[in-house]
């Protein structure tokens, strides 16, 4: 019997991402013919980061204006497959800039009519980033019928300063009083769940119901008040992003000074003022539950409302 073509398109930086996604396949890999194709930038993004590098990624990473990639093989770009994973990442509350560089070049084309399942892997944020997948696809006219997102559950403050750590220094481990970095290896290890309902979903041509069976397994857990601060963090970055941009593009010297003040606020924000944004945050959540319900509903889900974000 023929077995299942599935392509499995990615970009990991830390190699995180590709973990989570081999634990889902863990229990169907032999079940499926498995292509994997990494997305590759060109000019590869350095990891750890240089933090003046990074914070001035930032404007292109929201403007979706990315460097290129490297072409996928013809032998993959036209091939045949009966379903597509796709992992991304956020930076910035956007799809990182490999991941917007592929959906906007030809190898995209890969998409074109395919059926396909998000894989996510963040630190806490992820709902603009996959609207903004969300809409790539619908340009591919790709049909989403799945979405897994795994994020790191520990305090905000916490995470925040894990993640620098892991991003800046390389350092994943605990050191310290911190903990390790990232989505906790009990969760990772625990995706493996997903694996066999994909697989019969896809077997039985039932994809189209495949969605509300891995939220039942806990495929997206989703605070309310994220929905809020999220909200408010992406409109910060789009006007910080045009204020950035210009003065020029990544790297002049001519806008160093306006990096610097916005990876200084940044800074401030999450410091200082995240205890009392959340604060505002739990109020606004109480006021506005009904609305946040729905939200909730909605990000848990696949389909696109131009606006929610």
């Amino acid at each position: 019997m023929t077995k299942p073509r599935v392509l499995v398109l990615y970009y990991s930086q830390t190699g995180q991402l590709r973990n989570i996604i081999d634990n889902i396949l863990l229990d169907i890999k032999d079940k499926l013919e498995i292509t994997y194709a990494p997305i590759e930038p060109v000019t590869p993004f350095p990891f750890p980061w240089n933090p003046d590098v990074f914070f001035d990624a930032m404007p292109e990473t929201v403007m979706h204006t990315p460097p290129p990639v490297k072409s996928l093989p013809d032998e993959i770009v036209n091939a045949e497959y009966d379903l597509v994973i796709f992992g991304h990442q956020p930076w910035f509350l956007n799809p990182s800039m490999p991941i917007t560089a592929f959906l906007q070049s030809p190898s995209a084309k890969v998409l074109v009519n395919k059926k396909v399942i998000t894989v996510i892997g963040a630190r806490n944020m992820w709902l603009h980033a996959q609207e903004k997948i969300k809409q790539y696809l619908l340009k591919l006219n790709a049909t989403l019928v799945g979405n897994i997102a795994l994020v790191d559950t520990k305090p905000n403050i916490i995470s925040t300063l894990t993640v620098i750590r892991w991003a800046m220094k390389g350092q994943k481990e605990a050191s310290g009083i911190l903990p390790d970095a990232g989505v906790q290896k009990a969760d990772i290890e625990k995706a493996q769940r997903y694996g066999m309902p994909i697989y019969r979903h896809l077997e039985d041509n039932k994809l189209e119901s495949l969605q509300q069976e891995l939220v039942l397994l806990g495929a997206i857990q989703l605070k309310p008040g994220l929905v809020l601060l999220e909200n408010t963090g992406i409109s910060n970055f789009r006007k910080w992003s045009k204020y950035i941009a210009a003065k020029g593009g990544p790297g002049a010297p001519e806008r160093q000074g306006r990096v610097k003040q916005f990876k200084n606020l940044l800074i401030v924000a999450i410091f200082i003022l995240s205890p009392i944004t959340s604060l505002i945050a739990k109020i606004r959540e109480q006021v506005k539950m009904k609305k946040l319900k729905d939200d909730v509903a909605y990000f848990k889900q696949l389909k696109f409302e131009e606006g929610r974000l």
